[in-house]
């Protein structure tokens, strides 16, 4: 099975492995690069605590040897000063939050409410997909925005379509 760009990114040990990857990436344009970005999102939900500097080094690496990603799409022009402040974000989102005080619900909240938009929540979240969409999302808040991050300590919930209280 072949690896993906990610994983050539990750396994690189010399310049010739990095020298590869970029011959690939640069015949395989587009698609191949959104392939390395879908693998660098997921090292950045899934890295923990201990392992920011290994996820900076493959940022630092990755934006050498693709210096301009804009050439595989104008969306891509601030791709890596994105992921550098999703990286930043986590990592303060992980220095807030104790090891010990993780387990449990939690839950993103955004509104502005400065405008007629709705909130926006996303609950019944693991700490570290929460700590991810945290820092996903705080980089592109606009004025008077705001972002919360909150762990549920209580919670009721009913499912509609059911009587649930008999009121004769």
């Amino acid at each position: 099975m072949k690896s993906s760009p990610f994983d050539m990114l990750e396994q690189a040990q010399t310049e010739q492995d990095l020298l590869a990857l970029q011959t690939l990436v640069n015949q395989g344009g587009h698609s191949c690069f959104y392939r390395l970005l879908n693998g660098f999102t997921a090292r950045i939900k899934a890295f923990a605590d201990t392992e920011e500097q290994e996820v900076e080094k493959l940022l630092s690496l990755a934006k050498q040897w693709f210096p301009t990603p804009v050439v595989f799409s104008p969306s891509w022009e601030r791709i890596w000063a994105e992921l550098e402040q999703i990286i930043a974000y986590k990592v303060m989102v992980l220095q807030s939050v104790p090891v010990g005080e993780r387990d449990g619900e939690w839950q993103i909240v955004m509104d502005n409410p400065a405008t007629i938009q709705e909130v926006v929540c996303y609950p019944g979240l693991p700490f570290m997909e929460a700590a991810y969409l945290f820092a996903y999302f705080r980089p592109q808040m606009v004025a008077n925005e705001y972002l919360r991050l909150q762990k549920v300590q209580t919670l009721l919930m009913e499912i509609g379509s059911v009587p649930s209280i008999n009121t004769n």
